[in-house]
């Protein structure tokens, strides 16, 4: 006896035409909602990091301002960190040997670096699984104890010992960083220094008229500024392995 097949309408062959789009725009669907998901998880991991580090500059920061601020020492908390800045006779006109009366003032900011939290916690097995959650998001954990020289806009004198400012302000950072690392005991690796010279002031000299506010401008911008410093950034490569 024949077979004879059902007709089938131009409907069913439609229906049949998209079925596979269908199924193609759920899995899409479905890749897209995973994707969200997981950037959200990220994203609130990031937050939790950023938090914990900021507790623990917060808790530097409020113990540096209470025994370091004085009339030449100022603490602020900044983006990354915490940085202080030195005015006043730290260094001699032209020299860049930090004067002894200074000593006990860095061996104390030393001293408060070292001890602070921020700078222990490679240490601290309290925060192995944030260091571990950090390392699995292809970051690191950055902390460091940058010093940066500055100077006033006058030239230097021709028998002075470095030919201009910019020189002078990266030896009194460079004398200043080797004080600290003295009295802090750590290790060189965290350690940075940097000199600017008259190239960023916080007072537009050049803009003053009157002799004795310029005086006062020029004793503003001569200044060495510490950051205490602790950021996440992205770990670099520095060693393929390739396995046959």
């Amino acid at each position: 006896m024949p077979h004879f097949r059902r007709p089938v309408n131009m409907d069913e062959r439609k229906a049949k035409a998209t079925a596979w789009a269908l199924t193609f725009a759920d899995m899409v669907t479905l890749l897209l909602t995973f994707f969200v998901l997981l950037l959200v998880i990220l994203n609130d991991a990031e937050k939790h990091v950023d938090a914990v580090i900021n507790k623990l500059l917060d808790k530097t920061y409020a113990k540096m301002n209470q025994n370091l601020s004085s009339e030449n020492i100022s603490v602020d908390r900044v983006t990354k960190g915490i940085k202080i800045t030195i005015r006043g006779n730290l260094f001699k006109s032209t020299s860049a040997d930090v004067e002894p009366e200074y000593y006990p003032v860095i061996h104390q900011i030393g001293r408060i670096i070292r001890e602070s939290e921020v700078i222990n916690i490679f240490d601290d097995e309290s925060y192995t699984n944030l260091l571990d959650m950090i390392h699995k998001r292809g970051s690191q954990l950055n902390v460091e104890v940058r010093c940066e020289g500055h100077t006033d806009d006058e030239k230097l004198p021709p028998n002075a010992d470095y030919p201009s400012n910019w020189e002078l302000s990266a030896a009194r950072s460079l004398n200043l960083v080797r004080l600290m690392n003295k009295y802090a005991a750590m290790p060189e690796k965290y350690f940075s220094a940097m000199g600017y010279g008259e190239f960023r002031p916080i007072i537009d000299v050049k803009s003053i008229s009157n002799i004795a506010e310029k005086k006062k401008a020029r004793a503003v911008n001569r200044r060495v500024e510490i950051y205490l410093d602790a950021f996440l950034k992205k770990k670099m490569i520095s060693e393929i392995e390739i396995n046959v």
